[in-house]
């Protein structure tokens, strides 16, 4: 079958197109003919050797996808063979995929595999770290960071719905974008001091959405509200970022909740399967719409992690491996 490798830790430019044997289901497994890849920061990290516990090259690339399953491992019964299903699994960057079969999710009826595309890990993550984690309801200011990207715009989305206020983060040439999703506030992080200005708007804002880490998070810190403000850490993108015990205790006393789906889902599978629950409610309220991601050909893999590596991407990015 035909896959993205990535051949070398060096980043996107690692990664080449080869032909690897389609792998088989295993107890427990699905195999998906894969419709549509889902792109995420994470494997722009994985390329770099720099996600936590990640591959070591080589390895076929990706781990996020929507297909038809074409065969099932022993003791599968909750799927069945022809279903379209979205889920995570290693090597997602080819033309069939291994999936646990417990983590798979059903495309929603009328919608396209690309369509489908970030339900179990854009809108899931957002929802989680704003609900259930982040306590997030009317009234509340809520700051999303990276605001044009897959996870940030279902968070804007969402955010409106259950009645806060948004204050967005992203670079100048995306502010329409993430104004059209609901945003009352959008700062272009790269021109202005984001502690200062936020703090001009508020006195503090409940729930911080962090997904950048670097000096980012320690702004994030600055402008949670004291006592109260929670920052939901998900991601690390501009790099390792600290707070000591005494700054928590004397200087910023806020909470600091970290939030990584793939353990969440581990340890706390009544959170995610709530979160499903309550995303497909949010599908049938046309809160949550189709996706529409932006779709590439597997060739074009190199190019597009390098573009979302850079920032000069918006919204979903997919690939199609056929």
């Amino acid at each position: 079958m035909r896959a993205l490798e990535q051949q070398e830790l060096t980043g996107p430019e690692g990664l080449r197109v080869v032909d690897v044997a389609v792998p088989e289901a295993g107890t427990g497994q699905v195999l998906v003919r894969v419709g549509a890849a889902g792109v995420n920061f994470a494997d722009v990290m994985q390329s770099r050797g720099t996600y936590d516990g990640g591959p070591q090259a080589p390895y076929v690339a990706g781990f996020e996808a929507a297909g038809e399953v074409v065969a099932l491992g022993d003791g599968v019964t909750t799927v069945a063979v022809g279903e379209h299903v979205i889920g995570t699994g290693a090597g997602a960057f080819a033309e069939y995929v291994v999936m646990p079969a417990g983590g798979v999710v059903r495309v929603s009826d009328g919608w396209n595999d690309e369509q489908a595309l970030g339900l179990t890990l854009n809108w899931a993550t957002a929802l989680i770290s704003l609900r259930p984690l982040g306590r997030l309801e009317a009234g509340n200011t809520v700051l999303i960071h990276a605001a044009a990207g897959g996870v940030g715009q279902a968070a804007v989305r969402i955010a409106k719905h259950y009645g806060a206020t948004v204050i967005a983060t992203a670079s100048a040439a995306k502010h329409d974008v993430v104004r059209r999703l609901g945003a009352d506030h959008v700062i272009d992080y790269r021109t202005v001091d984001l502690t200062k200005e936020v703090l001009r708007l508020t006195d503090g804002v409940d729930v911080v959405l962090e997904s950048v880490g670097g000096a980012t998070f320690r702004q994030s810190i600055e402008v949670a509200r004291r006592v109260t403000g929670k920052v939901v850490v998900i991601g690390a993108a501009g790099g390792e970022a600290t707070i000591s015990n005494w700054e928590l205790n004397f200087q910023h006393p806020v909470h600091v909740i970290g939030q990584h789906l793939t353990t969440t889902i581990q340890q706390a599978p009544e959170i995610f399967a709530a979160a499903l629950e309550e995303l497909h409610r949010l599908i049938k309220e046309g809160v949550y719409p189709p996706g529409e991601p932006t779709v590439y050909d597997l060739a074009d893999g190199p190019k597009i992690l390098a573009e979302l590596e850079s920032r000069a991407t918006v919204g979903k990015l997919a690939l199609r491996p056929w």
